[in-house]
């Protein structure tokens, strides 16, 4: 099992230091891993003048899976658009035809009083979102700047979906659903855009194929008042990449913290790259003070879905509620009055609890 390490920028390093140290448990077991570090984002800018380096890339093509820290900060932001830290991410899900992003959003009974919800209106979530990557708003051409007839400047972007990127992504979302609560819900916004129409219809041809689950539509902004106002309602929800981006941000908050949540971005053979879905933290960088559970959980999700290792997932995932019910916490998720402690100290309780 050969895994490509990309701390990134910001609290990336501290994050990853953490997984790693999980890695390390099971590798001391007689695991078969190997593992390889490569710079990305900022810290593939500072390296090779490119927040992809060919080696980066290189890399992850050779390795089984890859891990990811994440990658951004203040001090990146006046470069060329191309040579911006996030260029790094969206290069590698491109090259490496990383389409589909599942975020789960599950709520540990322990943290259901840092939601930002009512505790009945969360209880017992546990939900994922599935996000098409790889087309879009984000990769749509035409795309730019210009100045318009009246002489001023605007800026222009294309979304755009064919039709197979549409089915190849529902796929997967039928098939998510039909492993877990057999509910699937299309979120798009066919009552104004073409793309959605088209997205609509394909996603609609495909439930016979699926007769056990059972298809819903939703309109975007719907679907993120359903999100806070009864998200139990939906077991797995399947959308665009730009609906995706913001919905699963939103869904972060239901389970009490961005910090919690990880996320694997698959290829149609199961390769993936796994990480947290926040950000750098740049603000908090280097004071042991992030949250390394989201990367550790991406870490349950890599055995998961790339090394069909369940066994070693479920241990992961018992390894850090066990440690949740001990009432360790970090700052993201303490609540008034209880006592924290920093990344190290949690990556390293989290270890002590799967080595035991």
């Amino acid at each position: 099992m050969k895994i490509a390490v990309l701390p990134g920028d910001g609290i990336g390093p501290e994050i990853v230091r953490e997984a790693v140290r999980v890695l390390d448990v099971l590798r001391r077991e007689g695991l078969p891993l190997e593992t390889e570090t490569a710079a990305i984002g900022g810290a593939g800018y500072e390296a090779a003048k490119d927040p992809l380096p060919e080696s980066t890339l290189a890399l992850a093509r050779q390795s089984d899976a890859v891990l990811l820290g994440a990658v951004g900060g203040p001090q990146w932001e006046a470069l060329p658009r191309a040579l911006r830290p996030e260029q790094g991410i969206l290069g590698m899900r491109k090259a490496l035809g990383l389409f589909a992003n599942l975020r789960p959003a599950l709520l540990y009974p322990e943290l259901a009083a840092a939601s930002t919800l009512k505790a009945d209106v969360v209880a017992g979530l546990d939900i994922v979102i599935l996000r098409e990557l790889t087309g879009d708003i984000y990769f749509g051409e035409p795309r730019g700047r210009r100045r318009n007839e009246a002489g001023e400047d605007e800026g222009f972007d294309t979304m755009r979906y064919s039709a197979g990127e549409i089915r190849r992504i529902a796929h997967v979302g039928f098939e998510t659903a039909r492993a877990r609560g057999k509910k699937l819900c299309s979120v798009d916004k066919a009552n104004v855009l073409d793309t959605s129409i088209l997205w609509r219809e394909v996603v609609t041809g495909m439930a016979k194929e699926y007769p056990d689950v059972a298809l819903s539509h939703m309109y975007v902004d719907n679907a993120a008042m359903q999100l806070v106002r009864n998200p139990k309602q939906f077991d797995v929800i399947v959308t665009g990449n730009l609906f995706g981006d913001i919905l699963s941000d939103e869904a972060s908050m239901l389970v009490g913290s961005i910090g919690m949540l990880p996320s694997a971005s698959l290829d149609e053979n199961r390769k993936g790259l796994y990480e947290p879905i926040h950000g750098s933290a740049p603000d908090i960088a280097g004071q042991d003070r992030a949250n390394p559970l989201a990367t550790i959980l991406s870490v349950a999700m890599m055995f998961r879905y790339t090394f069909a290792r369940a066994d070693l997932a479920n241990r992961i995932e018992r390894a850090v509620r066990a440690v949740l019910a001990k009432g360790l916490r970090t700052g993201d998720i303490a609540m008034g009055g209880e006592k924290t402690i920093g990344t190290r100290a949690m990556g390293e309780a989290v270890a002590a609890a799967l080595a035991a």
